[in-house]
């Protein structure tokens, strides 16, 4: 009998184009029965950090039956998975830990919409880790949690933000040895968020020396970066609202996985996925404004052109209407047979112009 979330975050947006693509390729194919998993051609890392209050064991397992025996009875232990290339690796820590087969789909399947969901001996949580201050990089981290046990599944291998929790648990920095798996769990989640104020930091220079260049050489080039700009704001706007929702999920549970003393923490992570969210509104405003800071430079610049094309064609006209005076196919006509006519019609014409110019410059058209 399956067993039914007792809350759920259903905050999120729809899949872009090439999220759907890398769906796509990771196997997923409509008409697939629940709790399927799909296998990317990605290998996957576990490595195993087991630690109390005395001491700490850090290992990196070959796979999920080696990273099972280094749980250590009595200790808290943390697996994490990188890479979603070995169903089986996940479906034997889904028996272990006794995790249903419809979260296990949902950390195999990368995108998902961000969520926590209560189920009756775990959380399960998913987050989108979002790095990178030129090119934002935006990655699924699945975090299962229990009473003692805490199971990471990213969507790939390589760097992550969670160093500085590994740090502490190796040195043994503030109450994380001492605690338990939700502890663990929750500076795992605030990791997640704090990593996202260093791409805000980035994202805001460049959204700086977009605005100077925008106003002072406004080009093609600018405009191409721009709208990547705009993306990588949403990137992080998708990832950063529903982060807000899941944490106050966590606060608000009862059921016993979530100490008191950890729902204070939560408190303060709470505080700063809002103060995330703050500023990434702040930045998609600003690129708003910043587009149209972009067509009002390239407007300001296309008046200038035709204001001065408008003041040569002026120029022309009276020179145009002497010529076509002096052009008549008539007998009869004055100065037709002055020796100084043709020297009369272009002194007359350099006169107009003369006369025409001053009087723009005088009235700051020109």
């Amino acid at each position: 009998m399956r067993e039914t979330p007792h809350a759920s975050d259903h905050t999120g947006h729809p899949r872009t184009r090439r999220e759907r693509r890398r769906r796509r390729l990771a196997g997923v194919r409509p008409g697939t029965p629940p709790g399927t998993l799909a296998a990317p051609a990605t290998p996957a890392r576990i490595t195993v950090i087991s630690f109390d209050a005395a001491h700490a064991v850090e290992d990196v397992a070959r796979d999920a039956d080696e990273a099972i025996r280094l749980v250590r009875p009595g200790a808290v232990t943390w697996i994490n998975v990188e890479g979603l290339g070995d169903p089986a690796t996940l479906a034997r820590l889904g028996e272990r830990f006794g995790l249903h087969p419809l979260t296990l789909e949902d950390a195999s399947n990368a995108p998902q919409r961000p969520k926590a969901e209560r189920y009756d001996a775990y959380f399960f949580i998913v987050l989108r880790m979002i790095q990178g201050s030129i090119d934002v990089e935006e990655e699924q981290v699945s975090i299962f949690f229990g009473a003692d046990w805490v199971l990471t599944v990213q969507e790939r291998a390589g760097g992550d933000v969670f160093g500085s929790v590994r740090d502490a648990i190796r040195h043994g920095r503030g109450r994380v040895r001492t605690a338990a798996g939700d502890y663990l769990a929750y500076l795992l989640v605030d990791a997640v968020v704090d990593g996202y104020f260093p791409v805000l930091d980035a994202l805001s220079d460049r959204a700086d020396a977009l605005q100077d260049d925008a106003i002072a050489h406004p080009t093609e080039a600018t405009l191409v970066a721009i709208q990547r700009l705009r993306h990588d704001v949403l990137v992080l706007r998708r990832a950063v609202w529903p982060v807000r929702e899941e944490i106050g999920i966590l606060q608000r549970d009862e059921s016993g996985l979530i100490a008191a003393e950890t729902r204070v923490f939560l408190r303060d992570a709470y505080d700063h996925a809002v103060q995330a969210l703050e500023i990434v509104e702040f930045l998609r405003e600003g690129v708003a404004s910043l587009m149209e800071v972009y067509l009002s430079a390239q407007n300001a610049r296309l008046n200038q052109v035709m204001k001065v094309l408008t003041v040569i064609a002026t120029l022309f006209i009276p020179l145009t209407f002497i010529a076509s005076i002096y052009g008549m196919n008539f007998e009869v006509m004055p100065e037709l047979r002055w020796r100084y006519g043709y020297f009369w019609a272009i002194g007359l014409m350099a006169i107009c112009a003369m006369t025409m110019a001053l009087y723009f410059k005088r009235k700051e058209w020109w």
